[in-house]
């Protein structure tokens, strides 16, 4: 078979019902896919109350609506990219949702969980097959229920009656090899907000550097499961010192803009990972539905790369 990899982006991320469908969301897309995108990844949110809670729901105001979802993934592969679908839950409590989490001897809190979870990520299958989206995520950075052997592997199997292409299954960095059961999948994504500087060294070389010392343990983990690697999240914001903490969304207004820190952040990421034969490629974190207006898209502090100097390094990556 040949090499999976994924030229791609993840776009919509929280978006608001019905931003899929206007204007704005088409004008959003249809510029990410500009930059040499062979991928694209769409994200659907969901939602339980606490870390605790045992049922997930959509929220009608937040929730994108089928249409949406719909709409946007025949949009893309009307542009002509290929689709993963990407379905989310996030705690109302604002907790992380890898801290979803049970007391192992809970078990009716875990089979009422898994039952409400399966039937989320199932209701999502079956739409990804009807519009023949290539990947499924079946869970970001959900460590809590990726301890959970024997239930995860039921799930990937109710999902696989469902649904005929590609899953992929989303884990945190430092997390690599915690979870046997991710053989049962056909790709392993890595949330790969990997820290690639120091305070006293943000420079090119020093990422290299960093980025080429994380390569033994990831090839170790494809060879652990038997499946590629993806960076199915990987990104920075593009303020000074930013490549410490990859991972934080916190502003930090005191601290000056750095485009060529995040720049570089981007470079160094592919250069170091572009050739590997065990690695599946990157959906970057995260284009908005609605874009930032131009005269304010290089104060904006977001992990987007729109009309900064990062989206020249991913349109020469990916055009090249």
């Amino acid at each position: 078979m040949d090499r999976l990899f994924c030229k791609g982006y993840t776009w919509g991320w929280c978006a608001r019902k019905g931003e899929f469908q206007s204007e704005k969301g088409i004008s959003s897309m249809e510029r990410l896919i500009s930059d040499g995108l062979d991928w694209i990844c769409i994200t659907v949110n969901a939602y339980q109350e606490t870390y605790a809670s045992t049922r997930i729901f959509p929220i009608f105001q937040f929730t994108q609506s089928d249409e949406d979802v719909i709409f946007a993934i025949k949009k893309a592969k009307s542009l002509g990219v290929k689709v993963c679908l990407k379905p989310v839950v996030n705690c109302l409590d604002r907790a992380w949702r890898a801290r979803i989490n049970f007391p192992p001897e809970e078990t009716d809190y875990w089979e009422t969980w898994f039952k409400s979870y399966t039937a989320f990520m199932t209701y999502y299958a079956e739409i990804a097959e009807k519009t023949g989206c290539e990947m499924l995520c079946t869970g970001c950075e959900m460590a809590g229920m990726d301890m959970q052997t024997q239930r995860c592997l039921k799930l990937i199997s109710e999902v696989r009656k469902l649904y005929s292409g590609i899953i992929m299954h989303n884990i945190n960095h430092g997390d690599e090899m915690r979870f046997p059961w991710l053989g049962a999948v056909d790709v392993v994504g890595i949330s790969a907000y990997y820290p690639v500087s120091t305070p006293d060294d943000c420079s090119r070389e020093k990422m290299l550097s960093m980025w080429n010392a994380r390569k033994p343990l990831l090839k170790k983990t494809h060879e652990y499961y038997g499946r590629p690697i993806m960076f199915a999240e990987i990104g920075v914001r593009n303020e000074h010192g930013c490549t410490q903490y990859p991972w934080d969304f916190h502003h930090r207004p005191e601290v000056a803009l750095d485009e060529q820190e995040q720049a570089d952040f981007y470079d160094t990421a592919m250069e170091t990972f572009w050739d590997e034969p065990w690695f599946s490629g990157f959906f970057w974190w995260d284009w908005k539905a609605v874009l930032p207006p131009p005269e304010k898209a290089h104060q904006n502090r977001d992990f987007g790369i729109y009309m900064k100097k990062a989206e020249s390094v991913l349109k020469k990556w990916y055009t090249k």
